[in-house]
């Protein structure tokens, strides 16, 4: 019998990447997901219902499995991520793939900076094939801008002029299949990006070039950021994440390129300029 590779996040930006690229490569798929109906599988897909925190649930997606690849619940509770692990290596699963963040560890970060180092450390200490994967900013975190660009409104910018290396999701998932099926990553640690520094301006511009109309940015002061996800909505919890993090970035401390994605696809890392002109209609 042909051992599965198990994805869990699958309906998430990268978990539903991750599941189509493997498909398309003929490896045997199964994704974890709490509400089958909301994922559209590629074909030969197995989907399988299952939520992180129930971890009773996730024993018959472990079964059978050779790789898998872990996205944690985000938040201070960590005790969803830690064991996902210990019942992954409990059913036999050698090789297990992490998403995790850049800045991770790093005080400076916030409390989002701790949010995955009991995963990771139980990770390491795990006795697995395992590799870590820290992407930084997504550049499809500009897609909450939609809505904001076609009504002529401006986009919110919580960190100034503060640089980060954005990644294309696209390359982090082609870097998470990489470290799933060849054992060449175990035991590192990539820290994903961009191949360039950007700012939330320079986002806008790009995207202003790609749409060719302006793309303006409201301009939160430091002090303003966490009223403003707040008022948007978010828990009070994620909103004081958030901001620690929004000031984190303003500081310059996330101006940071590595070779990480090249090394690993054997190409360039995609710019976030390319990402934009592939995903124009979303700003349409």
């Amino acid at each position: 019998m042909v051992r599965m590779i198990l994805v869990t996040g699958a309906t998430g930006t990268i978990g539903s990447a991750v599941v189509s690229r493997l498909a398309e490569r003929g490896e045997k798929v199964r994704a974890l997901t709490r509400d089958p109906g909301r994922l559209d599988a590629p074909p030969g897909v197995e989907v399988v219902r299952g939520d992180l925190l129930d971890p009773e649930s996730l024993e018959p997606a472990l079964a059978g499995v050779r790789a898998a690849f872990l996205v944690a619940v985000l938040g201070p509770d960590t005790r969803s991520d830690v064991e996902l692990i210990g019942r992954a290596r409990a059913a036999g699963v050698p090789r297990l793939v992490k998403l995790s963040a850049i800045g991770t560890g790093d005080p400076r970060v916030g409390p989002g900076g701790t949010w995955h180092t009991p995963g990771e450390e139980a990770l390491r200490d795990s006795g697995a094939e395992w590799t870590v994967l820290r992407p930084s900013a997504f550049a499809s975190n500009t897609l909450s801008w939609a809505a904001p660009i076609r009504a002529g409104e401006p986009v919110p910018n919580l960190a100034g002029d503060g640089p980060q290396g954005v990644v294309d999701p696209r390359d982090v998932s082609e870097v998470a299949v990489a470290a799933l099926l060849d054992p060449r990553h175990t035991g590192r640690t990539y820290t994903l990006t961009g191949p360039e520094p950007i700012g939330t301006p320079g986002q806008a511009a790009a995207l202003a070039e790609v749409l060719g109309r302006p793309v303006r940015t409201l301009d939160l002061a430091e002090e303003e950021v966490h009223a403003h996800l707040v008022a948007a909505g978010l828990p009070e919890t994620y909103a004081g994440a958030v901001a620690a993090g929004s000031a984190y970035v303003r500081a310059g401390h996330n101006d940071v390129i590595t070779d990480d994605v090249p090394r690993v696809l054997g190409r360039d890392a995609r710019t976030y300029r390319q990402w934009a002109r592939d995903h124009r209609q979303a700003f349409a």
